[in-house]
């Protein structure tokens, strides 16, 4: 397999760190690609030129990150990341995947608008994607994750680990002390530790 991969963003780290806890990093080839150069290999792979995207065994391109880390866990032998189909499990673990990604969309949406003229609606739409990463850090905080076991919780820590990195200057932590309590024992695991920007 082969993934094209950029380094900061938070979504390739996502996949990279499932891949890590499938105990499959080792079969993947990683290629640093930019998205926003658009470059042909990318392309070739995926016509909206965005990372991560892999490139299974038999040459089949997956896209966007939430595919990607499904399939992988169809991949090796380690306790899968997906709760079984249908289950209540896995509802939540999609929930909380579906809140983590939408922090990372909007921080990542943010941040590509540093050093961008600004206007009332320019500042208006960083004002509504800053308010939602604060409405999903509050909801994360009164129902924290316990461990790093599924899909939504890989999620979370890749987002909050975005926003240390991004928006150092913004620190979350002093008003989400159960979340942070979480995060600061799960960036001790190999998978994030190995995967953190920087």
């Amino acid at each position: 397999m082969k993934l094209h991969h950029a380094p900061t963003s938070p979504f390739a780290r996502k996949v990279m760190a499932c891949a890590m806890l499938r105990g499959i990093e080792t079969r993947i080839e990683i290629v640093p690609t930019d998205p926003h150069a658009s470059p042909a290999s990318l392309l070739l792979d995926n016509p909206l030129s965005k990372v991560p995207t892999l490139v299974t065994d038999d040459g089949r391109p997956v896209y966007d990150s939430r595919v990607i880390c499904e399939y992988l866990d169809t991949v090796g032998e380690a306790a899968p990341l997906f709760p079984p189909t249908g289950s209540m499990a896995r509802l939540s673990a999609q929930v909380c995947h579906a809140l983590a990604d939408g922090i990372m969309d909007a921080a990542v949406a943010r941040r590509m608008r540093f050093g961008k003229p600004m206007d009332d609606t320019r500042l208006a739409y960083i004002a509504r994607q800053k308010a939602a990463v604060a409405r999903g850090l509050a909801a994360l905080e009164a129902d924290p994750p316990e461990a790093l076991s599924h899909i939504g919780e890989v999620a979370v820590a890749c987002a909050l680990g975005y926003l240390d990195f991004r928006f150092a200057d913004e620190p979350w932590r002093a008003a989400h002390p159960r979340l942070a309590d979480w995060f600061e024992k799960v960036s001790r695991e190999p998978a994030l530790a190995r995967t953190a920007p920087g």
